[in-house]
């Protein structure tokens, strides 16, 4: 489950009698919804429920809202895995409880396939639950890039061949993956031909032939205009592939502001810019996928298919091995940097917070959403703060929010 935005507003709209997802829709009922509880059981079908008579958890690797990653190993055969231990104490509402369960189906429901993570076995006990997945040695997508020194469009193209294909993958199995990023993406191992793996499904979704759903999720750069509208479908997973594989050719996102609105606003403009450097000594068919893929209209947007037949992706081995400039490396560096900057500011906030603290956070702020788009405003997080007197000091709320923008806050608030 990543580090994203998500503000349940409405369920996306189910058809043939199937079961709604549950979300509250006004005040009252987020605050029922929103309290404490001890879930009893998270998994349908866990693989068991103690987890060390078959492995050995060793040094941590990775820790995010709801848990932390260890090296595990297996006991009989000494095999290493990753496994992803989230912690029950902190799934505070049943949204969070169905988003964990969901993650496990969808994981268990898609194909083996070399670009996807294997989830091997999950197990859950009466504090957490574990998943043992297949370990991931070879780093983030942009530590790979800013770590060879060269970087070239025909690098940028077999990335991005890559990600649609896994797109692909989880549209032929009725899946939506929803939160398309760099930070969702891991090399299986060092080498140079190492496959890149997708290997966070938390906000990805099950979903039929033209169904629509109206829940904001995603991570800001990477939202499609249709979300934000509250009435997409899986085109969205075009775009956000798009907006990675501008950033892969220039460094930089094609929708740029200071804060999570300013973001909001530039991405429903869906001005893309091909002016600035390095953009002159691109390819024509490059900047022509680039336009495809973000083509606001979702019903004019290149689908996947159409996306893997271009000829800049079908004839990728015939594209200039010629590098895209030191400013490019440089320019992801420094938005990678950026982005686990943010991350690790939130993460040693959210620690040092106790778990009821951080409940009481999630709940106050459907009441301080005043005009229930959402999303917080400056002033009603201040206003909000203000009438419930708060323990979160304002100086320290207001650091937070120049420190990290409005978004990140809200991730720090519990929201993925």
């Amino acid at each position: 489950m990543g580090g994203c935005i998500s503000m349940p507003a409405g369920a996306g709209q189910k058809k043939k009698g199937k079961a709604k997802k549950i979300i509250p829709e006004s005040g009252d009922d987020v605050f029922r919804k929103s309290v404490t509880i001890r879930p009893i059981s998270v998994l349908k079908e866990p693989s068991g429920k103690d987890i060390y008579k078959k492995y050995r958890l060793g040094k941590e690797l990775g820790r995010g809202e709801f848990g932390v990653t260890h090296q595990c190993f297996g006991l009989e055969t000494g095999e290493i895995f990753a496994c992803k231990t989230i912690s029950k104490s902190k799934l505070t509402t049943e949204i969070d409880i169905q988003d964990v369960r969901r993650e496990v189906e969808i994981m268990k429901h898609l194909p083996k396939h070399p670009n996807i993570v294997t989830l091997k076995e999950a197990y859950e006990d009466k504090d957490n639950v574990h998943l043992v997945m297949e370990l991931c040695e070879g780093g983030e997508l942009f530590d790979r890039i800013v770590a060879r020194g060269h970087y070239t469009e025909r690098a940028a193209a077999d990335v991005t061949r890559s990600i649609v294909e896994i797109v692909q993958i989880c549209h032929q199995h009725g899946v939506m993956h929803r939160d398309l990023k760099p930070e969702n993406f891991l090399f299986a191992d060092a080498s140079e031909a190492s496959p890149l793996k997708a290997i966070d499904f938390g906000l990805s979704i099950f979903f039929e032939p033209g169904q629509r759903f109206n829940e904001i999720v995603g991570s800001p750069y990477y939202m499609a205009p249709e979300v934000l509208r509250r009435h997409y479908g899986p085109e969205v997973d075009v775009w956000s592939a798009g907006v990675i594989l501008y950033i892969l050719l220039c460094g930089v996102p094609p929708f740029w502001a200071e804060t999570e609105e300013g973001i909001a606003q530039a991405i429903v403009k869906s001005v893309v810019d091909f002016e600035r450097d390095p953009w002159p000594q691109v390819s024509e068919d490059a900047k022509d996928l680039v336009r495809r893929m973000l083509d606001p209209n979702p019903y004019h947007r290149l689908s996947v298919e159409e996306v893997l037949a271009h000829p800049w992706i079908k004839n990728a081995t015939s594209i200039p091995n010629v590098s895209l400039g030191e400013n490019v490396r440089t320019r992801i560096k420094q938005f990678s940097l950026m982005n686990k900057f943010k991350k690790r500011v939130l993460r040693v906030v959210a620690d040092n917070l106790p778990n009821e603290q951080l409940d009481g956070i999630r709940k106050v702020f459907h009441m301080m959403d005043t005009d229930k788009n959402g999303n917080l405003s400056f002033e009603e997080l201040k206003d909000g703060l203000h009438k419930i007197g708060h323990p979160v000091a304002d100086p320290d709320v207001k650091m937070l929010i120049e420190a990290v923008s409005s978004f990140f806050f809200f991730f720090f608030l519990g929201f993925r």
